[in-house]
């Protein structure tokens, strides 16, 4: 073997080895050298086949050899093999142990059952971080509520472990309750750009700027949180530098998408990020998290680019008059094709609403809102204007009580008087359960004798969120083990689970959960462990948690009954009344039209303070129960209402 062959057959050898970069020899050149001519290549197969022979021939005997006995022992030959006519011994190669995944816990604090409040922790050998940390709007039954909040007990009872919050993006339901817990504890913040600018404008009005660690990252990069990495993956969304992410970790790869679509021409930015997507799949995805808001809704979700061609026929139409179009404030790109309408059509720009403000500001100082100079004027200057050159966007598409369109609409805005000659648009969709006070909403705009535009056949909004093919694709490529469907409340949920029945996932793989739910995840299986605590935290004003439920169910108990008062004064020594009693009726009867039943009631509260008196009964809260007790079985039974009832004692 001349050392020519031998260098090279070394190269070639080291060239395929496992975990190497070097590339291999030339295949071509490696046959060659070793072949020669024809000459050697028939003296070394004689030599082959000799070899062959003598191999097989110590093999048979080695096999028809029993064991032999030396000095009443038994011995066992060992059997030898022969390479390149050299003797050797064949050495028990040890199994392969078999190296067990860890598991990577998921802790779901908000999200389920439910339209906002999106909160998730994952948890991985010790190693915590928590993605999003949105809020909710209240539901009528919230009486005097302004926000709610999630239960942030299981973070704070974990600080110790949480290394930092992942946002997807830049709305409300996954950014608003960041103020809230960062007075409780300092975490650092990853997000895109525009997504940090509006936090960053979010916790200035909360003055947490300057101790709060915000730090910028782009869809591709990764940031890393002990022993799980996070990638951010570009998505299509409402509003720009929408990600969704996947999380890296010992147990696996998790994908969760946040809120998408799928958008092949989106009106700002490029493309959901297909292809990463895929090759997660390819590579091995443990679970998949998506979104499930649109889980009800066949087909694809419409391009953005289509309201732009609706608001075109509509800046059309409206002529001479002016034009209010109502969105959310987060709605960046929906407002960039307002903008562009108006530049066409000779007309300025307003905007009103603090929200509305506060979005469109971060998003020009960040330059994704491109708005041409001379367009946009204060709301103040729009009396100086033609009704017919004017465009006012506003906040208040979901009808919201203190919204914008809400105070046009009854008459309580203080710049702004709607009436015959406005156009306006409503270019949302009701979030479920807000149906009836976007209705109320329109229908006191079309009592001023506006034109509004709100039903979905004039096309002025499109969701931000995914329908059933688009969840089916991603569900497709990823090919995820099990599956976990998020965002949405239980019908979204349920319809999202279906289709990945559909799509063939097995019913075992998939978790159907609520918030305070913790399931632990691993290459063999999916479980539910012990719930920990999650809930809704009401801010009411500058209360945060003094308002719960008992608070609620008394607001609602007022509101629908009304509320009793009856007021004695009772002598300390032996209980009997010195004055009174007084009744005050609130929200239950007018007085002065039932003077009968107050007369009843007040008779009836004075039998009891009597009888208790006569009984030695002093004890404050007997006493409050009896005339409770008593007053309101009286008013049942001559009303069939069931009002509050408060009795006041005082001890003279």
């Amino acid at each position: 073997m001349t050392s020519e062959f031998k260098d090279n057959k070394k190269a070639a050898d080291e060239s395929l080895s496992v975990g190497s970069t070097a590339k291999p020899a030339k295949k071509g050149y490696y046959q060659k050298v070793r072949g020669g001519t024809e000459a050697k290549t028939a003296d070394k197969k004689k030599s082959s086949d000799r070899l062959r022979e003598i191999s097989e021939s110590v093999s048979n005997n080695s096999n028809q050899s029993a064991p032999s006995k030396q000095g009443g022992k038994t011995q066992t030959k060992t059997r030898k093999t022969y390479s390149n006519g050299r003797k050797t011994t064949r050495k028990k190669q040890p199994a392969k142990q078999q190296v067990t995944k860890p598991s990577i816990r998921i802790a779901f604090l908000g999200g389920l059952n439910e339209i906002g409040k999106n909160i998730t922790v994952f948890e991985c050998n010790g190693d915590m971080f928590i993605l999003d940390c949105g809020m909710a709007f209240p539901d009528g039954e919230m009486l005097g509520v302004d926000l709610v909040l999630p239960d942030f007990s299981y973070v704070e009872e974990n600080i110790d472990k949480i290394k930092g919050i992942v946002i997807t993006h830049g709305h409300e339901d996954h950014i608003g309750g960041l103020p809230f817990l960062l007075k409780k504890v300092n975490l650092p913040i990853y997000g895109t750009a525009l997504t940090i600018g509006l936090v960053e404008n979010k916790l200035k009005e909360h003055n947490l700027l300057y101790k709060t660690r915000l730090n910028e990252m782009k869809a591709g990069q990764s940031v890393q949180f002990g022993c799980m990495t996070v990638e951010m993956i570009r998505v299509n969304h409402s509003i720009p530098d929408a990600v969704g992410v996947a999380i890296h970790s010992p147990a696996g790869t998790i994908v969760h998408t946040g809120d998408f679509k799928i958008d092949c021409t989106p009106t700002a930015g490029e493309m959901i990020d297909i292809s990463r997507f895929a090759e997660l799949g390819s590579e091995g995805v443990l679970a998949l998290l998506a979104d499930s808001t649109n889980a009800e809704r066949p087909g694809y979700t419409m391009t953005e680019r289509r309201v732009g061609a609706s608001f075109d026929n509509l800046f059309k139409d409206a002529e001479d008059q002016r034009i209010i179009i109502a969105t959310f404030a987060s709605n960046i790109n929906r407002v960039q094709q307002i903008i562009n309408c108006a530049q066409k059509y000779g007309r300025k720009v307003a905007f009103s609403g603090r929200s509305m403000i506060n979005y469109m500001t971060v998003a020009m100082e960040l330059g994704y809102l491109d708005v041409p100079d001379g367009v946009i004027i204060d709301i103040d200057l729009l009396n100086k204007y033609p009704a017919g050159k004017i465009v006012l966007v506003t906040t208040g598409s979901q009808g919201e009580p203190m919204s914008a369109l809400y105070r046009m609409a009854y008459s309580d805005h203080r710049k702004v008087e709607v009436g015959p000659g406005d156009f306006i648009i409503i270019s949302a969709n009701p979030i479920p359960g807000n149906e009836k006070t976007v209705g109320a909403v329109v229908d006191e705009l079309l009592k001023l004798g506006c034109k509004v535009i709100y039903e979905s056949m004039y096309e002025v909004h499109v969701s931000g969120h995914a329908c059933q093919e688009e969840l089916k694709l991603i569900q497709g490529i990823t090919k995820p083990k099990y599956f976990i469907p998020v965002h949405g409340e239980q019908k979204h949920l349920r319809k999202h689970a279906e289709l990945a029945y559909q799509m063939g996932m097995d019913h075992k793989n998939v978790f159907i959960g609520d918030i305070g739910n913790v399931i632990e995840v691993n290459e063999s299986y999916i479980k539910q462990l012990e719930s920990v605590k999650a809930g809704r935290v009401f801010v009411d004003g500058l209360g945060v948690g003094d308002v719960g439920s008992i608070v609620l169910r008394d607001r609602k108990h007022l509101g629908q009954d009304g509320l009793i008062i009856v007021v004695a004064s009772l002598d300390s020594y032996d209980g009997h009344i010195i004055s009174g009693p007084d009744i005050v009726s609130r929200g239950f009867v007018y007085v002065r039209e039932s003077e009968m039943l107050i007369e009843e009631i007040k008779q009836t509260a004075m039998d009891v303070l009597e009888d208790c008196a006569f009984d030695n009964v002093h004890e404050w809260n007997t006493i409050k129960n009896k005339i409770k007790d008593e007053v309101s079985h009286l008013i049942y039974s001559k009303t069939r209402r069931t009002p509050m009832i408060l009795p006041i004692i005082m001890d003279v």
